[in-house]
């Protein structure tokens, strides 16, 4: 039976994505999402790690807590780095904006998301794993 949850240490570092992306998208391909939500999840994964790399802080080890799992048709993927205090909202952007689109896209691409602060700053998104129509 395949895992249906993960959790890995990564280094707070412009190769983060890129190593995580290719974790997760086996981790999904072997529970078998369908190919469209495994394509959305890696984006939701590149947004939230492009922002901890760039505005976050890395734990006393120098790295950021990567999170995903399945739970009922669900995938809950969290992003936690060791800032505080961070106000994330979304901003208004256009076609011209250079920067400030990630929070926006995780939020047309997931369900919902959510920032827990309790212990640094964590950000969570679920999304249905059901093919999107």
């Amino acid at each position: 039976m395949p895992r249906t949850h993960d959790v890995i240490r990564l280094p707070m570092a412009s190769s983060t994505p890129s190593i995580a992306r290719t974790k997760l998208a086996g981790f999904l391909t072997v529970n078998q999402v369908p190919a469209s939500r495994i394509d959305d999840a890696l984006i939701v994964l590149s947004e939230m790690l492009a922002n901890a790399v760039s505005h976050g802080k890395p734990g006393e080890d120098g790295t950021i807590e990567v999170s995903w799992a399945i739970t009922r048709g669900l995938l809950e993927i969290s992003v936690r780095d060791a800032g505080e205090g961070a106000t994330l909202t979304p901003i208004d952007f256009d076609s011209d904006s250079l920067s400030g689109r990630g929070l926006s896209i995780i939020g047309k691409l997931t369900d919902r998301w959510w920032v827990d602060v309790s212990e640094g700053t964590r950000v969570n998104a679920e999304m249905s794993l059901n093919a999107r129509a």
